[in-house]
């Protein structure tokens, strides 16, 4: 009896090597290199450039011309190793306000807003916040507080910049200093939603990891334009009930830094308008310090598989 490998290689092997790519081109990155096991024909047809094309934003040319560096170092000799080169290293945008990469699973684009491109209060007054260079950031300055008693951070970004469809998870991406005090007992507010619209808020500790700590969900700071005429105006807004049990605290990220959850955002097809992210901590009155905020990074949610 013929072996069950020699059967799949037999039966698909005798499929046209184009007609296969093509194929491949309408599942995902993560199935194609799944299905790329089959056989050798399959394998074949997954190093297609018009496989890896399709997986790749259909702006992505933009993208790569507009890299600080020109696109320069972005060496790659078939298209899909420019789309592992943009899973796994952000290109430095927007004159250096913003890094641009991909996610690996689905392709989806990813963003950080570095610190210089977000709201922040305070933020040159020397007295308050100071700008410094660190070798592990991958923008050339991120914000260091010093010491305030008003904390405020917001971000924003087109919604057209986005994938459409797509369920995006926002993050404060910082370090804390072995000097961070004042963040013990009052606990930030953390947002997201459409700029002008509602946002929903809730709360978190930014202190060092290791410390339990209770995190508690507040009332929307903006009510209005919540409900009209007996309808939700938004319901893309997606907020986890319990922040703490869906992991909306500090984590260790890969690259060295911390990062919060600030909320989640479903971007529709479509959409116009700016998605607003907040970090705050504006009701203490205590003096604070020891934060390195590097930006706030847009990423899409990974699918439960």
């Amino acid at each position: 009896m013929e072996d069950e490998g020699g059967f799949v290689e037999d039966f698909f092997g005798s499929l046209p090597e184009g007609f296969v790519a093509k194929a491949l081109s309408l599942t995902s990155p993560k199935d194609a290199c799944r299905l790329s096991l089959v056989c050798s024909v399959f394998r074949s047809a997954a190093e297609w450039d018009a496989v890896w094309e399709s997986f790749l934003p259909v702006d992505y040319r933009k993208f790569v011309l507009a890299a600080a560096d020109g696109g320069s170092s972005l060496s790659y000799s078939t298209k899909k190793q420019l789309y592992l080169r943009l899973c796994d290293q952000p290109i430095i945008i927007d004159g250096g306000n913003k890094s641009f990469s991909l996610d690996k699973r689905t392709g989806k684009k990813c963003y950080m807003l570095a610190a210089r491109d977000l709201s922040i209060v305070w933020g040159d007054t020397p007295r308050y916040w100071r700008w410094i260079s660190l070798p592990e950031s991958r923008f050339s300055e991120v914000a260091e507080l010093i010491s305030v008693c008003w904390l405020e951070v917001h971000g924003r970004i087109k919604t057209s910049m986005l994938s459409p469809d797509t369920v995006y998870t926002a993050f404060i991406v910082f370090k804390s200093t072995s000097e961070i005090y004042g963040f013990e007992s009052q606990p930030a507010e953390v947002s997201i939603g459409i700029s002008g619209l509602e946002s929903q808020t809730q709360t978190v500790f930014l202190e060092p990891e290791g410390e339990t700590r209770r995190v508690y969900p507040v009332v929307p700071r903006r009510r209005m334009g919540m409900f009209h005429r007996g309808r939700v105006l938004n319901p893309n807004l997606i907020m986890p009930v319990n922040p703490s049990s869906n992991g909306n605290g500090p984590k260790q990220r890969e690259d060295g830094w911390m990062e919060i959850e600030l909320g989640e955002y479903y971007i529709k097809k479509g959409e116009e308008g700016e998605l607003e992210m907040s970090m705050t901590e504006v009701k203490g009155g205590n003096w604070k310090g020891g934060l390195v905020i590097q930006g706030i990074e847009i990423r899409p949610k990974p699918c439960k598989s």
